[in-house]
């Protein structure tokens, strides 16, 4: 089986095609041999020259490695076992190696050319068998950015009249990052097969969640590849579907049913790509998974949302500021109620601030809407006067993304710089760690979470900053309260102690306008606002230059927002910053103890 990945050069460009082979880890000049325990694959360039650069992947099966490493789901049928098409068809064999040759890539990491593994790059990809239909195929690689061609193989060109076969000759063509590319191959390879090669266990989750950690939670039919790649073993989709939830990037209504085994309409019988036979085990699942799915389960996500307007609304914030917005989860619920007249979404991200404008499909919204709506790059450690006069601010799953030694900027940027009248604060339990079955001991939810920390050490940052910057703060739990751990999701809702500022609030709410995504008020300083998309330095320092690409299209009677005034850098705290918070949830819990 072959894969190809070529990389054009525009012109004017200042990077080489050639360059694709530091971005891969691979000399365009060798040839390079890999050992499987299925087989052998080469690495090989048909071309490289400084316009246009190919990289092949060539994977020879060994059909006794393959027959020792086969699912141990599948039937053991004596000549299906050697008379099959996993020789030729791109599968999880290709993936799995894939995985192992450009495991580099896929990490994103260049020695040679760092920025240009951050870059998004004219790719075209070319898969000459792939065991799918060509509305599958277009289903799961269109919402990735990429222009699909998808042509039925026919069963034998010597006989048109027997029709197509259930393969396609693919190819992709796109701007994307290599290791998007990549991964997205290494995930959804096996999805369009519907079948692996190997035992499916809890450390797939992992991978899974690994791999598509930049795509995923944002794609439409995510459900549908969970599922697929994970075999339709129900309690790891519903753990896997639940993780995701946590990035918060996800509608609550597409997460709510999380296990809906119909969504693809496919019939629940697994068949096995290499042997033919029934999965009787992935029938049974999927049976066990309709039936669990009588009983809607509530995401995580979904109630930390409605725990913070709950909130929002207990103090009377009309005027709320999202910090660390991301993708927009929360401003939907925001925008979708009447009881907040002025939203205003901030993060340092300038790619997720264009993924929340493209779902909250600000361009199509009428004037009345969206001019509540205003969309701004910005950075939370610094502080910024465009922040004042709000009645209420939310930090929800925010701060356990901002390095330990950070948190004293952002804690004054917000709480002593900002004060708007209250503030939300949600972040993760690291105790409830432990009820999930597929997070391994020591290790926190997301790889991007500086630290998680425990109810104890939790309150005690919040009462500390609470007593330094002058309001009083409750606690509150979100999801499911486990007698043991508590819950999943501890929430700290700050009001601020005097109303002093209440009249300059109210004036400086009145003056604002919406519906639009404004520049940075200061660039070239980031911090982890969102676990989804950390923007690039290029987007940081570019943000200003790219506002009219981010600006969606006003209604014709609206008016600009007004020029945000200039950041100023973060002032030094004027007490002791809080003791410096846990780095794994190991930490945590000995000091916990």
């Amino acid at each position: 089986m072959l894969v190809t990945i070529t990389a054009t050069r525009p012109p004017g460009a200042e990077w080489a095609a050639t360059d694709l082979g530091y971005l891969l880890a691979k000399n365009p000049a060798t040839v390079q041999s890999f050992s499987h325990g299925f087989g052998r694959s080469r690495v090989f360039y048909p071309e490289a020259d400084e316009g246009r650069c190919t990289a092949a992947l060539y994977l020879e099966i060994d059909p006794i490695g393959l027959i020792k490493s086969r699912n141990l789901d599948s039937a053991d049928f004596s000549l299906s076992q050697y008379v099959n098409d996993r020789p030729y068809a791109a599968t999880s064999l290709l993936a799995g190696a894939i995985g192992q040759v450009f495991r580099t890539a896929i990490r994103g990491t260049s020695k040679e050319r760092p920025e240009l593994a951050a870059t998004a790059l004219p790719l075209t990809l070319r898969l000459p068998v792939v065991p799918a239909t060509p509305e599958l195929i277009e289903r799961l690689f269109t919402p990735l950015g990429w222009a699909v061609t998808a042509t039925p193989l026919p069963l034998d060109p010597a006989f048109p009249e027997w029709g197509e076969s259930r393969y396609c000759d693919v190819e992709l063509s796109g701007e994307q990052r290599v290791s998007d590319a990549l991964s997205q191959l290494y995930v959804l390879l096996p999805v369009l097969d519907g079948s692996k090669h190997y035992w499916i266990d809890a450390a797939e989750v992992e991978k899974l969640l690994r791999a598509g950690e930049a795509w995923l939670a944002g794609h439409p039919d995510r459900e549908l590849i969970t599922r697929r790649y994970l075999g339709r073993r129900p309690t790891l989709v519903r753990s896997a579907l639940a993780r995701l939830a946590e990035s918060d990037e996800v509608p609550e209504s597409e997460l709510d049913n999380a296990v809906s085994e119909d969504a693809d309409g496919e019939s629940e019988t697994v068949v096995d790509g290499a042997a033919g036979a029934v999965d009787a085990v992935g029938a049974a699942g999927a049976a066990g998974a309709t039936a669990d799915a009588e009983e809607p389960r509530v995401s995580l996500a979904t109630q930390r949302h409605h725990a913070v307007v709950a909130a929002l609304k207990d103090v009377g914030g009309k005027a709320v500021l999202d910090l660390g917005c991301g993708g927009g989860a929360l401003l939907q619920h925001l925008l979708n109620d009447r009881y907040f007249r002025e939203i205003l979404g901030v993060d340092v991200s300038v790619r997720a601030l264009q993924y929340a404008a493209r779902k909250l499909r600000l361009e199509r919204l009428p004037e009345a809407v969206a001019s509540r709506l205003t969309l701004k790059q910005g950075s939370l450690t610094y502080t910024d006067s465009s922040l004042k006069g709000f009645d209420a601010a939310v930090l929800m799953e925010v701060i356990e993304h901002v390095d330990p030694p950070r948190l004293a900027s952002l804690e004054h940027a917000v709480f002593g710089a900002a004060r708007p009248g209250a503030v939300i604060v949600t972040t993760p339990n690291v105790e409830y760690n432990v009820r999930y079955e597929t997070l391994e001991a020591g290790r926190l939810r997301h790889r991007d979470h500086r630290f998680e920390w425990s109810r104890d050490e939790f309150g005690v940052w919040a009462r500390d900053v609470a007593s330094q910057y002058g309001y009083e703060v409750e606690f509150r739990t979100v999801g499911e309260v486990d007698e043991e751990v508590g819950s999943p999701t501890q929430l700290a809702l700050f009001r601020r102690s005097d109303a002093r500022e209440q009249e300059s609030g109210q004036a400086a709410g009145d003056a604002r306008e919406g519906g639009k995504i404004t520049g940075p008020t200061r660039s070239a300083e980031s911090h982890a606002g969102t676990a989804a998309d950390d923007a690039t330095t290029a987007e940081a320092t570019s943000a200003a230059a790219t506002t009219a690409e981010l600006t969606p299209a006003a209604p014709a009677t609206a008016v600009s927002p007004r020029t945000a005034a200039p950041a100023s850098a973060p002032a030094p705290a004027p007490t002791p910053a809080p003791t410096q918070a846990p780095t794994s949830a190991t930490d945590a819990a000995k000091e916990a103890n």
